[in-house]
C-alpha cells in the first residue's frame, strides 16, 4: 500500500506540477497524512520534486511560447530572497504548526475558488 501512495502521490503532483498548478497542494498532504511523513519531509520532499518537475514543465511551456520573460528578474529576485527567509523561519517552528499553517493556506486557498465559482 505504501508504493501505491507514493505512485498516486508522484503522478497527481507530477500532473498538477505540469499544468503549473503546484503539485505541492496535493503532494504535502498526502506525504504526511497516509504516508505518516513528518511535515517537515513532506515540503523539502515537495521542494525537490518541485525543482525537476519545474524544468521540464518550463522547458515545455517557454517552447510553445507560454513564458513571459518581462519583469523576470524582479520575480526571480524577491522570490529567492523570501525562499531563503521563509526557510530559515520554518527551520525554527516545530511541524505541527507547520501542518495547521498549511492546512489552514488550503482552506484559503478552497474559499478563494469557491467564491470564484459563485462570482461567475
Amino acid at each position: 500500500m505504501f508504493y501505491f501512495f507514493c505512485i498516486l502521490a508522484g503522478l497527481i503532483s507530477g500532473i498538477l506540477g505540469g499544468l503549473g498548478m503546484g503539485g505541492g497542494t496535493l503532494l504535502i498532504p498526502i506525504l504526511t497524512i497516509f504516508l505518516g511523513f513528518d511535515q517537515k519531509l513532506a515540503q523539502g520532499i515537495n521542494l525537490l520534486s518541485f525543482l525537476v518537475m519545474a524544468i521540464f514543465s518550463l522547458y515545455i511551456h517557454y517552447k510553445h511560447g507560454y513564458v513571459v520573460t518581462k519583469n523576470l528578474f524582479w520575480i526571480i529576485f524577491w522570490g529567492v530572497i523570501f525562499s531563503i527567509l521563509g526557510a530559515f523561519c520554518m527551520s525554527f517552528l516545530p511541524s505541527f504548526i507547520l501542518k495547521k499553517v498549511f492546512g489552514g493556506f488550503l482552506c484559503f486557498l478552497a474559499l478563494l475558488e469557491f467564491i470564484k465559482v459563485f462570482k461567475n
